[in-house]
């Protein structure tokens, strides 16, 4: 049965240097510090790939992140991956759980993430799946 938890999170985006004779200078590389409030007290640590466009407007970008903390009682960590889009404006986000990546009291979770932001307030839900405790 899918579960879903709710809360706030603050992030943190620090931009990365680029590696001298590696990748594309064009592909910006950012560090992502997350802290998570609500029925997900946790903390989330990551890297971000993004590419602009000519076109205002259009960009995309890719991330994992590694979440440490307490899911509704339930401690461990558990990885996400990013696919962001803008189309000339226009959104579309996927965050998924990585499958098999759930640890200790997490492990065998599955799902997905959905971000809102209201006034400047990053807000979560988290629909996800998760088996009994033995």
């Amino acid at each position: 049965m899918t579960q879903h938890a709710k809360g706030t999170f603050e992030v943190k985006m620090t931009p990365q240097p680029g590696v001298e004779g590696v990748g594309d200078p064009s592909v910006g590389r950012m560090s992502i510090e997350k802290r998570f409030a609500g029925d997900l007290e946790a903390t989330g640590r990551g890297q971000m790939l993004a590419v602009g466009t000519a076109i205002d407007g259009s960009a995309g970008y890719v991330a994992m992140e590694r979440v440490q903390g307490s899911l509704n009682g339930r401690e461990g960590s558990f990885a996400l991956q990013h696919h962001g889009v803008m189309d000339r404006g226009a959104p579309t986000l996927s965050i998924t759980i990585v499958p098999d990546s759930g640890t200790d009291g997490l492990s065998g979770i599955a799902g997905a993430l959905s971000i809102a932001v209201e006034s400047g307030v990053h807000h979560y839900e988290l629909a996800y799946t998760l088996p009994d405790v033995p």
